[in-house]
């Protein structure tokens, strides 16, 4: 029997939309790297883009485990002299939530090109609405504790 290897063109995509209100940040990155990934279907193949599109809802009511909101740091340097900007996940969170799961998930993916490409099927909202209906994306189920 020969082992299968995925298209690009053969794979069909689904819609997922996931709540975040109330969940713990690293276990919802977790869940959506590997549903971006294609990692929970059975004709994975990890070379190729195989995975489905994912919508995070309500990302800033997401929850940080211990003291992650005053201790754990954001970056972002200009690439000038001085050009280095740093803030806490609390005030990353008031200010931009999406780019605290963004973030996260970012650094479970693998590094190369495929990564930027995974990425572009991540949405990730703020509050409770999202302009993807017309897609009926399906809840997707997170193993919570």
């Amino acid at each position: 029997m020969k082992t299968y290897s995925a298209k690009t063109g053969e794979v069909a995509r689904e819609w997922y939309v996931v709540d975040a209100e109330g969940l713990v940040l690293g276990r919802l990155a977790t869940r959506v790297a590997d549903v971006l990934r294609g990692k929970h279907k059975a004709r994975f193949t990890p070379h190729v883009d195989a995975g489905d599109f994912v919508i995070v809802v309500n990302a800033k009511k997401i929850k940080l485990t211990g003291n992650k909101l005053l201790d754990k740091k954001y970056y972002h340097h200009s690439q000038y002299p001085g050009g280095m900007r740093s803030w806490t996940a609390g005030e990353l969170l008031a200010k931009k939530p999406e780019m605290v799961v963004l973030e996260a998930v970012k650094g479970m993916l693998p590094k190369n090109r495929l990564n930027r490409k995974i990425l572009t099927k991540l949405k990730v909202y703020g509050g409770p609405e999202h302009p993807h209906t017309a897609q009926q994306p399906k809840p997707l189920q997170l193993n919570s504790r």
